[in-house]
């Protein structure tokens, strides 16, 4: 018997009134991925595959498997930020145009050294506004989902 000043606890029988659950899906152990299936997420994420289509091909694979949506993004992520090797988002925008040769004009703010605007260019468009140095067509629309009637 436990005992507080606002409640008690007494235990009759100490053994449990319920069978073991059927659904493994909240069991860590049970829900873990393989070596294998991480290979196979991984290898799908560098090919653009959405989450649930590497998830149903998962379930597919293995009769009872008991991973969940969540999980796939969460190794995703886990892939997305050893990828970046501790650089955010915007350093790793800068490194990538690097690494493939794109032109890259960056302004910071000379107040606070804020990135303040950015234009990535590539090798291609450098070329054709070297060749063609008197048209000049830029596209800055950002993507909304406005209706325009």
């Amino acid at each position: 018997m436990a005992t507080s000043e606002s409640w008690q606890l007494f235990v009759h029988n100490g053994r449990h009134n319920h069978k073991i659950a059927v659904y493994n899906h909240s069991h860590a152990q049970a829900a873990r991925f393989t070596e294998e299936q991480l290979h196979q997420i991984e290898q799908f994420r560098k090919s653009h595959v959405p989450p649930r289509k590497i998830l149903r091909f998962l379930r597919e694979q293995e009769v009872g498997c008991v991973v969940s949506n969540q999980k796939i993004y969460n190794v995703v992520a886990k892939i997305k930020k050893n990828r970046m090797q501790g650089r955010n988002t915007v350093e790793e925008v800068l490194c990538l145009s690097a690494q493939r040769g794109y032109t890259v004009f960056h302004k910071n703010r000379e107040e606070s050294n804020v990135l303040s605007d950015i234009v990535v260019a590539h090798p291609t468009s450098i070329a054709m506004i070297r060749t063609w140095p008197y048209v000049l067509i830029m596209d800055t629309t950002y993507k909304t989902n406005k209706y325009y009637s």
